[in-house]
């Protein structure tokens, strides 16, 4: 075999392996990246570390494939902050990064600081590669396990501040997987025996509910969950991973239930007496700190991943497999015609009928300040067919989760996993991704303003998003916590520890490139949003919003129990 350096080597693989983008901090394999010239690979230089795990993260979740991102070792530590994000979103992103030279250890030497440990609690798999003629099997080894089973993050750190390792030649051969190029790599199918015991578990529940999770959408079982559920007239909530998997039309749909939820929702597995838990973890979130089912609840739990299943409620049915297969196979069992659930669903559609006559009250109108529920009103109206919402975290993902309604089975929803900031990163590598459907982000001020420099990053290669910013000049989703901090009566500067500046954020997009938009009632928000739409620019849209409106809380069951 003809020999090639490494750093050589490493981009063939990653093109081999059908990653279009890299997202990177200099400096960091520079020879790979020269070497990807041609190779259909964008190189997204960005203004710090944790956005360039961001955009991978995005970048992964919208490509279901692995994000690679990149940075050298006295930035590897903001990388390792940065994959907090991606690990509780069981995304899988490739985090590559320098390292000090053995012989330099332990003699303070410049930018040195050992960190390799930093990256255990936040990834799959942690290694180091210090000969080149490991990088084939390592970088095969990092695509495993970022892939398989519930996806994650990997670290893969290169000897060398700047990877040196990789510049002798090799005549190792570099060759790919292509089974783990996207997720999921494997299918494993259900016991037969478990099918039949769900079903019958099924038929004898008297109001049952599934509760999907970001598993149906790493699977691409949107399909399989609402034909599994219409053949066993199943109401169905979504976490928020999962909130596009059935539409709001439908109406076996009640709604996000947990922490950042519909109270119908809430209502409708407070008031089940089985559970079926589809690629859910039924972690704190999407059981509001396992408050919602309650323990003792009945529990079916479908996960490709064993560890998972009863993790966090015991004496549960376990199904381990696919969940495109399992609820394929479950729907293979299922009745001629759906049963008979007419009392459980009225009641089901009464509670989505008073949580609905209660949101209208907000989200009609044409106020001035504008509330959230206007603008989530016409995202909802004017989002496109095949439109991608991404969400930062906070009262962003509270909005979307309660007020946004997918209509079309084609328009998807990412959300941030975890950390404020994350959406604009996030957002553009959602559309690095998909870069012939329009991306649209929802944020607050306060989340924008984390990654700010990145506007122009979109503006210089082009990443056309369109940036729905909810500015309240604070940080609102906090305010009840700063007036219970202050015992019910705040003080005359309270907003010394919750408020901004009234900072206009059209004219910081159109100083950093893009295209910046002002509104601040409904109307002049629909208007401006047909416009970002009709553009083909990375867009920020200034919604000025009322800084009062707060987000529904999570409803929990009165004491005493649920409906019965």
């Amino acid at each position: 075999m003809t020999k090639i350096t490494g750093n050589r080597q490493l981009a063939e693989m990653i093109r081999d392996y059908g990653v279009s983008h890299v997202f990177f901090v200099p400096t960091i394999l520079m020879e790979t990246l020269a070497a990807m010239e041609g190779m259909g690979i964008r190189r997204i230089l960005t203004h710090g570390e944790k956005a360039a795990v961001y955009m991978a993260d995005g970048y992964a979740r919208a490509a279901r494939r692995p994000g690679i991102c990149m940075a050298q070792h006295i930035g590897a530590s903001n990388l390792a902050a940065g994959l907090r994000d991606p690990y509780m979103a069981c995304s899988p992103v490739i985090a590559i990064t320098g390292s000090t030279a053995p012989e330099n250890r332990y003699r303070h030497a410049y930018q040195d600081i050992e960190d390799f440990s930093q990256f255990d609690p936040v990834t799959k798999m942690n290694c180091r590669v210090e000969d080149v003629r490991r990088l084939p099997d390592m970088l095969r080894q990092a695509f495993r396990a970022a892939t398989c089973e519930t996806p994650g993050p990997v670290h893969l750190q290169f000897r060398g501040h700047h990877a040196q390792i990789l510049e002798p030649e090799t005549d190792i051969p570099g060759e790919v997987e292509l089974q783990y190029a996207t997720v999921p790599p494997f299918r494993p199918l259900p016991d037969p025996d478990a099918m039949r015991r769900v079903v019958a578990r099924i038929g004898e529940a008297q109001r049952p509910i599934v509760v999907a999770g970001g598993g149906v959408v790493t699977s691409d079982a949107r399909h399989e969950l609402v034909a599994f559920c219409d053949a066993f007239a199943l109401p169905v909530a979504t976490s928020l991973n999962a909130k596009d998997c059935i539409l709001d039309t439908h109406p076996l749909n009640v709604g996000v239930p947990g922490t950042y939820s519909r109270r119908c929702a809430n209502e409708a597995v407070a008031a089940a007496d089985l559970i079926v838990f589809v690629g859910s973890q039924a972690g704190g979130q999407v059981t509001h700190f396992w408050q919602l089912p309650a323990a003792g609840t009945p529990i079916v739990q479908i996960d490709i991943n064993p560890l998972m299943i009863g993790r966090n409620y015991p004496n549960t049915l376990p199904v381990v497999a696919d969940a495109k297969l399992a609820l394929a196979g479950l729907l293979a069992l299922a009745p001629k015609t759906p049963p008979a659930r007419s009392a459980w669903l009225a009641q089901l559609q009464a509670f989505k009928d008073a949580w609905r006559k209660q949101a209208a009250a907000y989200s009609t109108g044409n106020r001035n300040p504008m509330r959230p529920e206007e603008i989530a009103a016409e995202i909802t109206a004017a989002l496109p067919q095949d439109g991608i919402l991404v969400s930062d975290t906070g009262h962003s993902g509270m909005w979307t989760a309660q007020m946004v309604e997918f209509r079309h089975p084609d328009q998807r929803y990412i959300r941030c996993a975890g950390s404020l900031g994350w959406g604009l990163p996030g957002a553009m590598g959602v559309q690095c991704a998909a870069p012939d459907r329009k991306v649209v982000l929802w944020c607050g001020d306060g989340g924008l303003y984390y990654h700010l420099a990145e506007l122009e990053t979109a503006a210089r290669y082009g990443i056309n998003l369109i940036v729905v910013c909810n500015n309240n000049s604070s940080l609102s989703q906090e305010y009840r916590l700063v007036v219970a901090a202050y015992g019910g009566k705040l003080g005359p500067n309270w907003r010394e520890i919750n408020g901004f500046l009234d900072t206009d954020f059209s004219k910081v997009a159109e100083s950093l490139g893009c295209v910046g938009l002002r509104a601040t009632t409904r109307g002049e928000f629909r208007e401006a949003f047909g416009k970002a739409l009709s553009l083909a620019r990375p867009v920020v849209i200034d919604a000025v919003a009322d800084a009062t409106a707060m987000a529904e809380r999570a409803w929990v069951p009165p004491a005493g129990g649920a409906h019965a």
